[in-house]
C-alpha cells in the first residue's frame, strides 16, 4: 500500500461546505485520503506529485453507460430512437461475442480514464468481460448484465438466472472495486414476470437494480392504454423500486411519478448528449431537485453518445437546463460537479467516495489549469464546468493506486487495446446479423 503526498495543489473538495483550499496538500495512505489542506507532520510519503497549477477533484462516476457500445461508435446515426434501435443496434448486438464486450470494454475504459473517470454503471451483456476489464485497469464499477425476460433466444449470453452466477463469480471482487447489479432492460421490453422474479431476487438479496425507465411520451401512453399505469407505477406495483433503484432517463413523468421516486429514494441516471442527438427531449430537473431525487450523470453508450467523455456530459447538462428552462440560474455552481460525483458514487454502492476529505477513498483527478482556456481564474468551479476537457486530466487515482499520469494510462496496454478493438468492431459488423427482438414502445 502506497503512502502519497499531492504538495502544492489547489482541492476542490465538493465536501458539503464547498471547500476549495489553495496551494493545499493531499496525503493519501493506501487506498484513503488521510488528509486535505495540510498533511499530518508525522506522514511520510513514498511517492511525492508535484502539483503547483493543477486543480484536484473527486474522480468522475459515469452512472449509466454501455461501455462495449464502443463497438457501435457511429453506427447508428441520424435515426430517430425507434429505428436507432430495431434498424442497427439490436441488430448489430445479434452478432455479438463475449472478445467483444471485452476488448470493447477494454476500449472504452481507456478513453473513461484519459477523460478522469474513477467508476462507471454499466449495463450491458457477457458482464464477466467488462469484469476482467475492470480488474485489469484498476477502475472501480458497478454492472448489470441486461436481461429482456422475453425468450431465451432473444437473450445475450446469459438469462435472469445465468446472469445471477455472474453475480456470484464477481460481487466484491477486485479488492471491492467491483460491485453487482440486476439488469432487466426496461419495463417497455420486459414482461410484468419478469419483473416480478427481479423485485423478488433483490429484495431477498439485497442487490441493486438498473434499468431504462420512461423515456418518452409515446413509452408513457403505450403504458397507460396496456395496463393503466404509467411506467414509473407499472414498476411501483411489481415491487422493483423497493430497494436500490437506479433508473436511466426518466424524462417522461408526472408529480406522482416522481413523489413515487422520492419515497423509494430512486437515483435517475441523467444522459444528456443521448437525448439531443437522438432527438429525444429533455426534463426539467428541478423537478427532481424539489423533491429530494437524486440525479446522477453518465454518458450512456457510444452507440448513441458518441463518446464517454464525462466533462462534456456534466457542461452539456448545465447548458441544457438553462437552455430548457429559459433560466441562466438553472444549474448554477457546482451542482452539476455533485452530480458527477457523490450522486454517481452513491448510485453505484461506492458510499466512501465522491468527496476530497480525510477518510473518503482516494480516487481523485487533477486537471492542468495552466492551459489558456482555463484562464484567467475568477471561478475555479465556473472554470471546470464551462471551460474545461477531459484532455486536461493529468493524473488519475482510484482507491490510492495510479491509473494514469501526463498522457499514459499505466494499467492498461492501450495501444494493443486500439487495435483490438477497432479490426473486432469491423469484424462484428461484417458477421451475419439479423433482428433478434423489436422496440414497440
Amino acid at each position: 500500500m502506497t503512502r502519497t503526498l499531492i504538495r502544492d495543489v489547489d482541492i476542490l473538495t465538493l465536501d458539503p461546505s464547498s471547500t476549495l483550499i489553495t496551494r493545499g496538500k493531499i496525503a493519501i495512505d493506501g487506498t484513503r485520503i488521510v488528509a486535505a489542506g495540510e498533511s499530518p507532520k508525522d506522514f511520510a510519503p513514498e511517492v511525492v506529485v508535484e502539483a503547483a497549477g493543477h486543480l484536484a477533484v473527486p474522480g468522475w462516476f459515469n452512472a449509466h453507460c454501455h461501455a462495449a457500445m464502443t463497438y457501435e461508435r457511429g453506427w447508428a446515426e441520424d435515426l430517430p430512437f425507434p429505428r436507432w434501435l430495431n434498424e442497427r443496434i439490436w441488430v448489430a448486438e445479434s452478432a455479438l461475442e463475449p472478445e467483444d464486450v471485452y476488448w470493447g470494454a477494454a476500449l472504452a475504459a481507456c478513453e473513461m480514464i484519459r477523460g478522469g473517470v474513477v467508476a462507471f454503471n454499466d449495463h450491458y451483456f457477457h458482464m464477466d468481460q467488462v469484469a476482467r476489464v475492470v480488474e485489469e485497469s484498476g477502475l472501480k464499477a458497478c454492472l448489470a448484465w441486461c436481461v429482456f425476460g422475453i425468450g431465451d433466444d432473444k437473450e445475450v449470453g446469459a438469462n435472469l438466472h445465468g446472469t445471477l452466477d455472474f453475480i456470484d463469480r464477481w460481487q466484491g471482487k477486485a479488492n471491492g472495486r467491483i460491485r453487482t447489479a440486476l439488469g432487466p432492460h426496461s419495463p417497455y421490453v420486459c414482461p410484468p414476470e419478469l419483473l416480478q422474479e427481479v423485485a423478488a431476487i433483490a429484495r431477498r438479496t439485497n442487490l441493486a437494480v438498473h434499468l431504462h425507465l420512461s423515456e418518452s411520451e409515446e413509452q408513457v401512453r403505450n403504458s397507460m392504454d396496456k395496463r393503466g399505469a404509467s411506467p414509473v407505477e407499472h414498476l411501483e406495483r411489481l415491487g422493483i423500486l423497493d430497494g436500490h433503484c437506479t433508473a436511466a432517463h426518466c424524462l417522461v413523468a408526472s408529480d406522482s411519478d416522481l413523489e413515487i421516486l422520492s419515497h423509494r429514494d430512486v437515483t435517475i441516471a441523467h444522459t444528456p448528449i443521448t437525448y439531443m442527438k437522438l432527438a429525444m427531449g429533455a426534463c426539467d430537473l428541478s423537478r427532481f431537485e424539489s423533491r429530494g431525487i437524486r440525479v446522477a450523470i453518465g454518458t450512456d453508450g457510444p452507440g448513441s453518445n458518441g463518446d464517454m467523455d464525462m466533462m462534456a456530459a456534466i457542461r452539456q447538462t448545465v447548458m441544457l437546463q438553462k437552455h430548457e428552462r429559459r433560466d441562466p440560474a438553472a444549474l448554477a455552481g457546482d451542482a452539476a460537479l455533485r452530480m458527477a460525483t457523490r450522486a454517481g458514487a452513491l448510485a453505484m454502492g461506492f458510499d466512501d467516495s465522491g468527496e476530497i476529505a480525510a477518510g473518503r477513498a482516494a480516487d481523485i483527478i487533477l486537471l492542468d489549469m495552466d492551459k489558456p482556456h482555463l484562464l484567467p481564474r475568477h471561478d475555479v468551479v465556473a472554470n471546470v464546468v464551462h471551460a474545461a476537457k477531459s484532455a486536461d486530466v493529468s493524473h488519475v487515482w482510484v482507491d490510492g493506486r495510479l491509473l494514469y499520469e501526463n498522457g499514459k494510462i499505466l494499467t492498461l496496454d492501450e495501444e494493443r487495446i486500439r487495435a483490438k478493438a477497432d479490426e473486432g468492431a469491423r469484424r462484428m459488423v461484417s458477421r451475419g446479423m439479423q433482428r433478434v427482438r423489436t422496440y414497440q414502445g
